[in-house]
C-alpha cells in the first residue's frame, strides 16, 4: 500500500508527470482527514486488548509504514529518564541516541509540542540519520502524569509532505497509542 505515483506517471511527458503529482497530492490532502480517522481505527484494533508498549508500538510503526505514502522511517525514540533511544521502527537504521533539546525529535521532546518541519535542512541543529530525509514530523508522547514516554518520529523523502492535517491525525494517532499502553 506503499503510496507512489512514478508507476502509473513514467511513460507520460515531464509537464504530465508533474500535473498527475499534484492531482494526487490534491487528492490526498483532500482525503487527509479520512485516512487518518480510518488510520485510527486500525491501529485502536491492532493493539485492543494489548498493554504491552514494544509490541504495539512496532505494530503501530509497521502499520502506519505501510499505510501513509511518502515516508522513510516511521518509528518511536523512548525517554530512559535521561535521553531518547530508539524504540520500534521501519525504515534505515537510526541514530540511537537523542538527547532532549538536540535535532527535531529532542526538542519535541523538550517543548512537549508537536514539530512539523516542512524542510529538515532549514531546521537549526537538524539530526541527520538519513541523508534521504526532507521532511519531518514529531510528536511527543506524554503520560496521564505529565511524564515524557518518547516521541512519535516521521520523516519523508519529500520536502513538504506534512501538513496541518498530518499533525492533526499523527497527534490523534498517538493518543490512541498512550491509551492503549496505558492498559
Amino acid at each position: 500500500m506503499r503510496g507512489d505515483v512514478a508507476p502509473y506517471t513514467a511513460s507520460l511527458p515531464d509537464s504530465a508527470v508533474e500535473t498527475a503529482m499534484y492531482e494526487a497530492k490534491a487528492i490526498a490532502a483532500d482525503d487527509k482527514a479520512t485516512l487518518y480517522a480510518e488510520l485510527v481505527q486500525q491501529a485502536e484494533g491492532l493493539m485492543h486488548g494489548e498493554s504491552n508498549a514494544i509490541a504495539n508500538a512496532a505494530n503501530f510503526a509497521a502499520l502506519v509504514y505501510d499505510v501513509l505514502p511518502d515516508l522513510n522511517w516511521a518509528g518511536f525514540y523512548l525517554f530512559d529518564g535521561n535521553e531518547l533511544v530508539v524504540g520500534p521502527f521501519q525504515g534505515k537504521p537510526a541514530c540511537i541516541r537523542i538527547a532532549l533539546g538536540r535535532g527535531v525529535c529532542g526538542t519535541a521532546a523538550q517543548s512537549r509540542q508537536t514539530q512539523l518541519v516542512r524542510d529538515v535542512h532549514e531546521f537549526e541543529g537538524h539530526i541527520a540519520c538519513d541523508a534521504a530525509s526532507n521532511s519531518e514530523i514529531v510528536v511527543p508522547l506524554v503520560k496521564g502524569d505529565g511524564s515524557l514516554f518518547g516521541v512519535w518520529d516521521v520523516d519523508s523523502p519529500v520536502v513538504g509532505r506534512f501538513d496541518d492535517e498530518d499533525r492533526k491525525g499523527m497527534e490523534a494517532l498517538c493518543e490512541a497509542f498512550m491509551k492503549a499502553i496505558a492498559g
